[in-house]
């Protein structure tokens, strides 16, 4: 008994639909040329495959026909093929995807690329910030009109890990931030026998600036990535899709109250900031400038500025709001994996401390244009 004979792989038009390309034969490895030229052939206004009529069909020539889609701008999908081939065509395209990504390129036009694409995705972060933003004041202002809504429980716990819990870690940085700016101050005002305005240095700085710029990038790294990370584990865990399908609001149990806690609290650390930065300088100054506590304190009480404490602490609700968005934002676009949780923490701490950065520098200009 002979063998069948093998059935070199043909393409036909069809003289109902020009745009339809049908195949027969057998699309198989030992082939694998013939294929290439045979879709090479197909004319240009080909938009659909039917392969119902191939015999035989691998692995080799579905990545040919996927790869010709691909070229020609075609809808894979839409191709159709035998029912006794589908489970493979599937197969083939759930792993199409798993090839290694080719080696990276180097060179100006390849950064230029790369850069690009950064800036049209950050543009794209903001964008779901501002909606994010514009979702939290709707549902903020339907807690006003609801409160029964008010989760108090959650936010005071909030509170607690973003303000009490941090409290000693602010303190401590500011104080030695406060301590290295008199010793720097000093050095240079000592060329001029000035070291006595190392007080007013230490106190607008504090004051206007580094308490709260200090404070804020702590909590933009600490608190941040802890929302991103509380907020994705819920979401990889399938806990958020649950509140919803129990008929709740994830942004009314999970946004809320972290945003006002840290509002609340953002503050109340900015103050702790600039105490713990005056005395930082107050440190310095009694027992590495030789001036005396008394004419320090004396001092600081003379050239204090209440309009000093007002700019540095009406920055620190903005600078808290925009912290807890992103955290929380960043945790509600998780993917679902480990990895997932991983960048989307990454990229919470750095959206945070630049846009704190930022708006920190915007603050300044404005508040220097208005004589404030």
């Amino acid at each position: 008994m002979t063998a069948p004979v093998a059935q070199p792989p043909q393409t036909h038009a069809d003289d109902r639909d020009p745009s339809r390309l049908r195949l027969s034969g057998e699309w198989t490895l030992e082939h694998a040329v013939v294929l290439g030229q045979r879709l090479e052939q197909a004319p240009e206004d080909v938009r659909v495959v039917d392969a119902c009529d191939v015999a035989r069909l691998d692995s080799v020539a579905v990545l040919q026909l996927m790869r010709f889609a691909h070229r020609r701008g075609l809808d894979f999908e839409s191709f159709r093929f035998d029912e006794q081939h589908r489970t493979l065509v599937s197969a083939i395209e759930d792993v199409a995807d798993d090839r290694p990504r080719p080696p990276r390129e180097y060179g100006v036009a390849a950064a230029l690329g790369r850069l690009g694409f950064a800036v049209a995705d950050n543009w794209k972060e903001f964008l779901a910030l501002i909606g994010f933003f514009g979702e939290f004041l709707v549902k903020l202002a339907r807690t006003v009109r609801e409160p029964t809504r008010f989760r108090m429980t959650a936010t005071v716990h909030h509170m607690e890990q973003v303000g009490l819990d941090a409290a000693p870690l602010v303190a401590l940085l500011c104080y030695l931030v406060g301590a290295v700016v008199a010793f720097l101050g000093a050095t240079i005002l000592a060329d001029f026998g000035a070291q006595i305005y190392v007080v007013e240095l230490v106190n607008v700085a504090f004051l206007r600036e580094f308490a709260v710029l200090l404070t804020s990038i702590i909590l933009a790294g600490r608190t941040a990535s802890a929302f991103t990370a509380q907020i994705g584990a819920m979401v990889s865990r399938e806990e958020v899709d649950a509140i919803r399908t129990l008929g709740m609001d994830p942004v009314d149990l999970l946004v809320i109250p972290r945003v006002l806690a840290l509002v609340v609290m953002l503050p109340l650390l900015t103050f702790i900031g600039m105490i713990a930065g005056l005395l930082g300088g107050l440190t310095v100054g009694a027992y590495g400038l030789d001036i005396p506590p008394q004419q320090y304190v004396a001092r600081m009480h003379e050239t204090m500025e209440l309009e000093n404490v007002i700019v540095g602490l009406v920055k620190a609700p903005v600078f808290a709001l925009v912290i807890s968005l992103i955290g929380c934002l960043e945790g509600l676009q998780v993917e679902g994996t480990a990895q997932s949780v991983g960048e989307r923490t990454t990229s919470s701490v750095v959206q945070a401390i630049s846009l704190v950065i930022i708006l920190d520098a915007f603050f300044a200009i404005w508040f220097t244009e208005v004589g404030f």
